[in-house]
């Protein structure tokens, strides 16, 4: 087959993604430390050499694993609480209903294990993390707070404080998934947990009665 035609082309252009992919099986059954470029590449079907021309560093493997995997995900659920104008009981709702879709189909867990995990010795993975996730996640969810504070919908504090108590156990669900279940703890029903857990912020966070707002 010619190097110009249309089916190689094709097949270069897949490269990047493959190599995504199969980065994110190997880091999230070897771990950061563990996973070896020799393997990321022959699971991808591609030479070590040319996985070279597409990413420097383990590091940047990496950064390309969290903008592939899972920072589609946070646009779509920053993009939901910036523009929605319903009530926030319902905006909350429907952006629970999107993580719960992401925790349950993706291997958003397996990540965030692995940065728990690995931050120490690789300060770049907590860095990526930190930029492209969770302080995305947490600036979009208080600002949403914020203008419920404003519309009178949500007692006031502070939304930052506000949004890490409704993130911060969802993060706990995913980690004793990851951690705890596959050494013979309960499994946490995560769906249910989520669910539950939206409904006591709900009513942990409307304003009192008699209290002005």
């Amino acid at each position: 087959m010619q190097a110009g035609s249309p089916r190689w082309r094709r097949r270069s252009q897949a490269r990047p993604g493959e190599i995504v992919q199969a980065a994110l099986d190997v880091f999230a059954e070897k771990g950061f430390a563990a996973a070896k470029l020799d393997e990321i590449a022959s699971k991808a079907g591609v030479s070590k050499g040319a996985l070279y021309l597409y990413f420097e560093t383990k590091e940047d493997i990496f950064r390309a694993v969290v903008r592939e995997a899972v920072v589609p995900n946070i646009d779509m659920v920053e993009a939901m609480l910036a523009q929605a104008t319903i009530p926030f009981p319902d905006l909350l709702r429907l952006a629970l209903a999107r993580i719960e879709a992401v925790v349950e189909t993706s291997r958003l867990g397996a990540v965030a294990k692995l940065v728990i995990g690995e931050s120490r010795n690789f300060p770049e993975l907590a860095r990526v993390w930190h930029d492209e996730v969770v302080s995305r996640m947490l600036a979009a969810m208080s600002g949403a707070l914020e203008r419920a504070q404003m519309r009178g919908e949500v007692r006031l504090g502070d939304p930052r404080l506000q949004a890490f108590s409704i993130v911060g156990p969802i993060l706990l669900g995913v980690i004793w998934q990851e951690t705890f279940t596959p050494v013979g703890a309960p499994p946490a029903p995560l769906q249910s947990l989520i669910r539950q857990h939206g409904e006591t912020m709900i009513a942990g966070l409307a304003p009192r009665a008699g209290v002005s707002s």
